[in-house]
This record gives C-alpha cells, structure tokens and sequence, in this order.
C-alpha cells in the first residue's frame, strides 16, 4: 500500500467516476483501475462496488477512505512544514438544500483560511443526493432539514448507511416573497393568505416522495404549483411571478439582496436543520472550520436559534 495509491482512491471517490479521477491525476483510466485493484487486492477488501451507474463506496470501502483521508493530510502537512513543498492542494465537499447560510459559510471559509491551493466543492442539491454524496464521501458533510413528518425516514436513511445527525437550530416555517408582495409587510401570513399564489418549491427527480421535500407540509395540495432546481430561479420566480416558498426564514441580505423578505408563517409546525456525517469518520481541518464558519453565521443571522 502507498500513499500514492490512498491519493488516488480518495480521487475517485471525490468525483465518483474513475474516468473523471483518472483526468484530473492525469494518468491513464486502466493505469487507475489496475492501481485500485491492486490496493484491493493487497487489502482484502472491495474499496469501490462497480455498477452500471457508475462506482459507488462499499462499507469496507467508506471506513478505509475515512482512514486514508487523515493520513494523507498528515503527510501533506509535513511534507509542507519539513520538505519546505508547496501546500497541497486542500479538499473539502460540503451537498447541502437550497440554504443562503450554507453558501455565505463556505464563503467565509475559503476567505478566511488563505489557503493558496484547495480543490474545494459546494453542491446545492436534492435531499437524497445529499444523503449519498455523504454515504460514499463525495462530500463531507451534509446539511438539510428534519421535522416530525420526515424524520422516521430519513433517520432510517441515516441509521442504514452508518451516518449522524447534528441538529444546528430549530426553525419555525416562514415564507419568502417578494418584498412588493402586498403580504410582505404582514406580522404573519396563513395558509388561507397564501391560497391564490403560486407556490413554488425544489424538484427532487426520482426520488419525489413527500418525505425528501425540501419544504414542509409537503403533503398540500395547491392550485399553482411550480418546481424548479436552483435558488436564483425560484427566487426569480418569486418576484416575477409573485409566487411564495417555504422555508427556515433566514435570509442573506449579502447574498440575495434586498428584493426577497421573509414572513413567519403561521401553523404548528416546526423543523430542525442540521449536518450529517459518517459516525465512525474524522472530519477534516477544513470540514471543522467550515462547521465553526456555519455556527458564527447562524450566531449572526438566527441568534435565537
């Protein structure tokens, strides 16, 4: 086993494709397989699970990645401090839902941190894409939401796949519309101020159950409906269409303007928002900073949280 062989297995589960891995190590895609067999062969384990879909992470494989990834950034950090080597190029893959916090922290992170190479990756994706970009460390860490509709699932997804979850503040829904919307200025709106706007929300493709909504109280039927894939287009919606979304209510002025306001939304309903991670696994320097970056952000816009 070497080094060399722990880097290219991290690459690879980084872009979840040897062929993409094998481009970005600039080395040949049989010249990658036949490394990975070989560290297979030598470890007695299956690291990847070919499928016709593409690679995926097996358990023994998630629990060696874990392993590989804090020796590498070991060596990486004494190559720098006794071999004088130029820094290596830092990782770190955050799939979180639509949320401007998530954004403004990783931000924050790569500003702060000065690094001068990083390979560093922000999904905004799809609430069961997230769980498996974490199950197969695509990404580090994950950030969605729970509430008592969904948690019995995703708590099964979370418990199957050796994953945690640590709630970082409880929300109460509010709604964002336009800041012209005539509801705009209210102290609350109902369900029943609501009924003649379109209600906009994020598509999840084949995994459309009610429980991988991104919105709560999911299970509603509404006259206008509209489902979109990214945040600029559902808030372009919200101001062209006057349309509304459901949400944990903070907003980023910095990030999103002044053209969308958010209104406490008046049921009885409440949500968690959290990260999740593999249990057995140590987070990266990076992972940490962007976790304390995330904390002082919610300290800032949600201080009640």
């Amino acid at each position: 086993m070497t080094l060399q062989q722990l880097k290219y297995a991290i690459e690879i589960a980084h872009c979840g494709s040897i062929n993409e891995a094998a481009k970005r190590l600039f080395i040949t895609q049989p010249s990658l397989s036949s490394a990975i067999k070989e560290l297979e062969t030598e470890l007695g384990v299956t690291i990847f699970i070919r499928t016709n879909r593409g690679i995926v992470l097996s358990t023994e494989g998630t629990e060696f990645l874990g392993y590989a990834r804090q020796v590498t950034e070991q060596m990486n950090l004494l190559e720098e401090r006794y071999l004088k080597n130029k820094p290596a190029r830092r990782q770190f893959s955050v799939s979180t839902q639509h949320y401007a916090f998530a954004v403004s922290a990783f931000v924050a992170l790569l500003r702060h941190q000065g690094l001068t190479a990083y390979d560093c990756m922000l999904s905004e994706t799809r609430t069961y894409e997230i769980i498996a970009d974490v199950k197969n460390l695509r990404s580090e860490i994950g950030i969605l939401y729970l509430n008592p509709f969904n948690a019995k699932v995703l708590h099964k997804l979370f418990n199957e796949n050796d994953l945690a979850f640590h709630p970082l503040f409880d929300a109460s829904p509010h709604v964002f519309l336009s800041a012209q919307n005539p509801l705009a200025n209210k102290p609350f709106v109902t369900l029943e101020d609501l009924e003649d706007l379109p209600c906009l929300s994020f598509e999840q493709g084949e995994y459309n159950s009610f429980h991988f909504s991104e919105e709560i109280l999911s299970t509603l039927s509404h006259r206008k409906n509209i489902r979109v894939s990214d945040r600029a287009t559902i808030f372009n919606c919200l101001i062209g269409l006057d349309g509304y979304t459901i949400s944990t209510g903070i907003l980023s002025a910095e990030l999103n303007g002044t053209d969308i306001v958010s209104v406490p939304l008046q049921v009885d309903e409440h949500m968690t928002v959290g990260w999740i991670a593999h249990r057995k696994l140590t987070l990266s320097p990076l992972a940490s900073c962007y976790l304390e970056e995330l904390k002082a952000i919610l300290d800032r816009e949600h201080p009640s949280r």
